[in-house]
């Protein structure tokens, strides 16, 4: 009877980014700083970048500190990080018991660094290694610096496959459905509320420079707002965390809450591009916001949850990582959306391998 050579098993390393946060309030400085000190934040030579970035980073440092105080003197991104990587290798293995799936962390500002995660990703020696960040709209100021980073510190085996957005993915949007009808109730399902969507805030020219990032945010905000149309007919996109003199994309979310305020508008305000609680939703949201819609007349004032380790955000990674395993694309492998032509940062339309 003839041999029969069975296979190996295939070994898939799934490479969650994001961009980290201080895990101490004596961090909250050097995190500062290396957020600004990235040339996709301010695009600077270095020899003024860096000391743009010691300057603001300093300067701001006592304010953040008080922020971060306010949730125990950390950022929790790193825990619900480590939840949702733990979470998506179970629905993996489950999916595909055949492989050895693992799962690693790389965020862009704070440990664990890209440099130490891709140490730690060459060691398990993959054969696939899936590219997926935790930021579902391209931009690059996040998903195009995480990956120039990646680029730059990986050195060992694999093939990448990026999944470099997935804006309308359904899983996605029902996951946003979901949070935001579970707020909704337990508030009581007050009528007549302005659903605000509010997302990370960029500087128009990175958008008006070819960034979809705004386009992709639109995308889903109006999927969601077509699920939720009997209930929230009266819906708007807004802006969040504006910093230094340039022009945001607006309005801003401060525009918006007051502006409801003025229509006799209470609101249910959802964080629509972030993943998991951090800085901007539990304390610009949670207590920056809320105190402005108090003092403006903008009640009642409600807030959805971040995504998490909702199940339909899970599931939707878990499909994710298995399109763009069974794809031949390198570039937005695994997800069904692509760019409207005109957005020249696309790594579609760039051709980025992120290799």
């Amino acid at each position: 009877m003839a041999d029969i050579t069975v296979p190996p098993p295939r070994r898939v390393a799934v490479v969650l980014f994001n961009l980290g946060g201080p895990d101490s309030l004596k961090a909250v400085r050097p995190f500062l700083f290396n957020l600004f000190a990235d040339p996709a934040i301010i695009g600077l030579p270095a020899i003024a970048r860096y000391p743009l970035a010691a300057l603001i980073s300093t300067t701001r440092d006592k304010s953040a500190q008080a922020n971060y105080a306010i949730m125990g003197g950390a950022s929790p991104l790193l825990a619900e990080t480590r939840a949702q990587a733990e979470a998506l290798g179970a629905a993996l293995a489950a999916q595909s018991p055949s492989d050895i799936t693992q799962t690693f962390i790389a965020m862009r500002y704070w440990r664990p660094f890209s440099a130490e995660t891709a140490a730690a990703v060459a060691a398990f020696a993959p054969d696939e290694i899936v590219l997926l960040p935790l930021y579902p709209q391209f931009s690059t100021t996040t998903t195009g610096s995480s990956l120039a980073e990646w680029a730059r510190v990986y050195r060992g085996p694999g093939r990448n496959r990026l999944v470099c957005c997935y804006p309308t993915l359904d899983g996605l949007v029902d996951a946003h459905v979901g949070r935001i009808e579970q707020a909704w109730a337990e508030a009581g399902s007050p009528p007549g509320l302005r659903l605000l969507f509010s997302a990370h805030g960029l500087p128009e020219k990175v958008i008006t420079d070819g960034d979809p990032y705004a386009s992709q945010i639109e995308a889903l905000a109006g999927a969601v707002a077509v699920r939720l149309e009997d209930r929230f007919p009266d819906w708007q996109v807004c802006y969040q965390s504006r910093v230094g003199p340039m022009k945001w994309l607006g309005p801003s979310t401060i525009e918006a809450v007051s502006a409801a305020a003025a229509d006799s508008k209470g609101v249910l305000i959802t964080p629509i591009a972030f993943v998991s609680e951090h800085v901007e939703t539990l304390v610009e949201l949670d207590r920056d916001y809320a105190e402005l819609a108090e003092q403006v007349g903008c009640a009642p004032y409600v807030r959805a949850p971040a995504l998490g380790v909702e199940p339909a955000f899970i599931e939707a990674l878990a499909q994710l990582t298995a399109g763009a395993l069974a794809g031949d694309e390198s570039v937005c492998a695994g997800s069904a959306f692509r760019c409207a032509a005109g957005w020249g940062k696309c790594p579609r339309q760039t051709g980025d391998k992120a290799a």
